[in-house]
């Protein structure tokens, strides 16, 4: 049953990982402002880390069941540590780096990436099964 529940995760993880992609080739100008909106508030702030660790864990575990195991445990733990750091830096921290890294991200890179959300997205729902 959790193997069940942890693949669902995944696959509604690729999905924002499309709509992602999406978002960045439309409007990437609200998706710059999104990024620019972490670590803003504390709900923002420990909202987004805690829900970037579920469907890390959700990778990890479903890890010895896909097709390439190795990318959904490097995936998924760089996640989870990446997580673990963001919630020991201070939450100001956070959304300072946030703005800095939405200012440099111009729209027309959001644009060129956005390819790659759609290919990690399709990869994680391909790999799955």
């Amino acid at each position: 049953m959790f193997l069940v529940v942890a693949k669902g995760i995944v696959i509604l993880f690729a999905i924002v990982f499309l709509l992602a992609g999406g978002i960045m080739f439309i409007r990437p100008l609200l998706f710059r402002s999104w990024i620019a909106k972490a670590g803003s508030t504390p709900l923002i702030n420990y909202g987004e880390i805690t829900i970037r660790l579920i469907p890390a864990m959700a990778m990890v575990y479903v890890a010895p069941e896909t097709k390439l195991p190795l990318f959904f445990q490097l995936f998924g733990w760089i996640m989870i540590v990446t997580s673990l750091v963001l919630y020991a830096t201070p939450r100001k921290v956070h959304h300072q780096l946030s703005l800095g890294f939405a200012e440099k991200l111009k729209p027309v890179y959001l644009q060129c990436i956005a390819p790659l959300a759609f290919l990690i997205g399709m990869g994680m729902i391909y790999l799955l099964f």
